[in-house]
């Protein structure tokens, strides 16, 4: 009877082993390329609508779960570069363009019309990222006067309103943003706006991690153990849970060199580690839940199950963003050449249990 019931017991630590395994197994499967824009901006409402953005004026959306996705470059804006967006259904959505002019666009009726809701021909002003937290949104550019640009709307981007300076991250002496895949920016909540705080993650002379309650009255800041120094290089995105927070980047002119790449904190910020064997250049990084994370970049996309410890490479080719859906599971990756891919899991068909 006790040798019947080791053996029992031991087949099912095998099969939770092995059902383990096959959950975490991931792979990229691209879903559609071959149009002339180079995505960057992406946003998942649930697991069948989803947008993206990006340079020459390009956008799509698609409401099937990505089966068809319904392309159009936007007349009067086929200059612009559309870094970044944030969707709220297969008929609403901003979309933020880097470059000069500075713009913020709406649309309402599934991209039939867009309405500019921001523009500044400034050639100092260089919007970098948005995030969205229900109605309030928040959006940054490089810094002006010794301080990052930050911009807020509290009606879903129907109006922005510039933070004053004093509200404003302070920027050290060659200190940047960027814009490579909209994520540089996040809105760290748990549910509830009023205790929600506004994170940065910059590069340049240097690699830090901003933060402070919405109101902006008091920021902290942050070295980072990512690649700084030059002007390609730095933190390019952060994603956080409850109190694990990721944070990738490196060198984009050297995208292959996997020396300072990627680091995490397991006590909400307070003290960074190096993340083990970290891959080349990560240009975004997004929680998929229960501490899992997917990053991707020129380099390729690596999949952690630790909080961003450890990765493992899922996949070799080059992605400037990624994304989970709002509401549901549903993960995509977007890139050069208008490429757009899915994440799935791995069918494991070699899997046999007693």
């Amino acid at each position: 009877m006790r040798k019947q019931l080791l053996f029992r017991i031991s087949t099912l630590v095998l099969i939770f082993l092995c059902t383990n395994n096959y959950i975490s197994a991931q792979k990229v499967v691209v879903l559609q390329q071959g149009k002339p824009t180079s995505l960057r901006g992406l946003s998942i409402v649930n697991d069948k609508i989803a947008w993206v953005s990006g340079a020459r004026g390009y956008v799509a959306f698609t409401k099937d779960a990505g089966k068809t996705w319904n392309w159009q470059q936007i007349k009067g804006f086929e200059q612009s570069d559309f870094r970044d967006i944030e969707a709220f259904s297969d008929k609403e959505a901003v979309i933020m363009s880097s470059g000069t002019p500075a713009l913020i666009l709406k649309t309402t009726d599934a991209g039939a019309s867009w309405l500019v809701k921001y523009r500044n021909r400034d050639t100092s002003v260089f919007l970098d990222a948005m995030d969205f937290k229900g109605k309030y949104g928040c959006a940054i550019g490089d810094p002006v006067n010794s301080h990052f640009v930050i911009f807020e709307t509290f009606n879903k981007g129907n109006t922005w309103k510039q933070k004053e300076d004093a509200r404003s991250p302070l920027a050290k002496t060659g200190e940047i943003g960027f814009a490579a895949s909209g994520t540089c920016l996040h809105i760290n909540s748990n549910g509830l706006i009023k205790d929600s705080e506004l994170m940065i993650v910059s590069g340049g002379s240097f690699s830090s991690l901003m933060h402070a309650p919405l109101s902006g009255k008091k920021w902290m800041s942050q070295l980072l153990p990512i690649s700084q120094g030059t002007t390609s290089a730095g933190a390019f995105s952060i994603a956080t849970d409850n109190k694990h927070w990721v944070i990738v980047g490196g060198d984009y002119q050297h995208d292959m060199r996997s020396d300072s790449t990627m680091c995490y904190s397991n006590d909400r910020g307070k003290t960074w580690k190096s993340s083990k064997k970290s891959p080349g250049f990560q240009s975004c990084v997004e929680y998929l839940g229960s501490n899992s994370y997917l990053s991707t970049g020129t380099s390729g996309t690596n999949f952690s199950k630790d909080g961003g410890q450890t990765w493992v490479k899922i996949d070799a080719a080059s992605f400037n963003v990624c994304a989970k859906a709002k509401s549901g599971k549903w993960t995509l990756l977007a890139g050069n050449n208008g490429k757009i891919a899915v994440l799935q899991p791995v069918v494991n068909h070699h899997l046999h249990f007693f």
